[in-house]
Parts: C-alpha cells; structure tokens; sequence
C-alpha cells in the first residue's frame, strides 16, 4: 500500500480503532466497518484476525508495509523479547517521539514538522520521520516553528508525557531518559499475532 492520502477515519473504520487520539477518531464510541453493511459484523479468519491486527498497528504508526516488515526483521535480530523490541523501535521513531511530546496532535502532523526540516537532533537538522532516536540524545526545534508548536500544545491541553521523555516546554527541549517500555504505549494491540502473521 502506498502512501495514504484519503480521509484517515476510514483507516480507523477498517481496523475497528481509533489510530489518532483526536475527537474525530475517539469520539464515535464504536467505530463501525465501513459500508452498508458495516454493522452487521464480519466473519474473520484466523489469517484475518492477525492482518487486522497488523494493520492496525501499522495505521497507528503510518508507515508503509516495506518499512514494518524491516523493523520487524531488525526485532527479530535484536537480543531479548521481540515484540518488546519491536515496540520500543516504534516508539523512538522521530515522528513518534514528537507525537508524544505533545507538539503535533497526530503523527501526520509531526511527521510533517520532522519533513521540513524544522527539528534537530543533538543540533543537527534531522529531517528523516523514521530516525531512531536513543537515550541520551536531545530533540530541539528552529526558531521559525516554536510559534505553530506552542498553538498545537495548547490545543493539546492535558496531555501527558511518557516518562522516559525528558520535556521541557518553556524552552521546547526535550530529551530520551530510557527506551519505553511495553506499559508506555498508550495503545492496545497484540504483537504476538502480528509475529504469527510474518512467519
């Protein structure tokens, strides 16, 4: 699947959540399938079981099939549990990282802010959505982009920093203490099935 350029609420009408915490995917209260029909329910396979899990986390994270599949084989190859490590590859995503600080209400809006250029890493634009930030590294922003980041925090009033991010937004600074942990993900889905999905 290519790049989606449609309304983004039918991507949490197929897999059945919400995949942005913005009023227009959390505040139907049961999201329905789409179509006619879509209340009646579909029959699923076990092979459709775990696509649709699959899907919903790669909805949730906006990525392309290609990229999911090589962050996967990268868990895979990693030492310790691989659907830990595949969530913590998820999470320290740039985008990501943003999305949790609190500047972008939705990934494809940091994602944006991370493509024109506007934030830097330990002082050096970074300008690619999928860099893999580490424990140690700072996040700060341009000058040009502080008006537009303030604007979107306080439209996000009330929400909450994970604690293995370091936020200071007086100065729009922020920093990774530690790789999340599995507890930290404010989203419910089950790796194991989208493991059994690959094999």
């Amino acid at each position: 699947m290519g790049r989606h350029t449609g309304p983004k609420l039918k991507l949490s009408r197929r897999v059945g959540v919400p995949i942005a915490d913005i009023p227009k995917h959390t505040g139907r209260g049961e999201l329905e399938l789409p179509g006619m029909h879509g209340h009646r329910g579909r029959r699923q396979t076990e092979y459709g079981v775990r696509l649709n899990e699959k899907q919903k986390l790669r909805y949730y994270y906006g990525m392309y099939e290609k990229q999911f599949r090589r962050f996967l084989t990268m868990a895979k190859k990693s030492k310790g549990n691989t659907a830990n490590t595949m969530m913590q590859i998820l999470e320290t995503r740039l985008d990501n990282v943003l999305r949790r600080l609190g500047v972008g209400r939705t990934i494809w809006a940091t994602r944006q802010i991370v493509a024109h250029g506007h934030v830097m890493v330990n002082g050096h634009k970074t300008d690619i959505a999928s860099y893999l930030v580490k424990p140690g590294e700072t996040i700060t922003f341009k000058e040009g982009i502080h008006k537009v980041l303030r604007e979107n925090m306080e439209q996000g009033a009330g929400h909450q920093v994970p604690n293995w991010l370091e936020w200071n937004p007086a100065q729009l600074t922020a920093s990774i203490k530690s790789k999340p942990v599995p507890e930290d993900v404010p989203f419910e889905v089950n790796m194991n099935l989208i493991i059994e999905f690959y094999r």
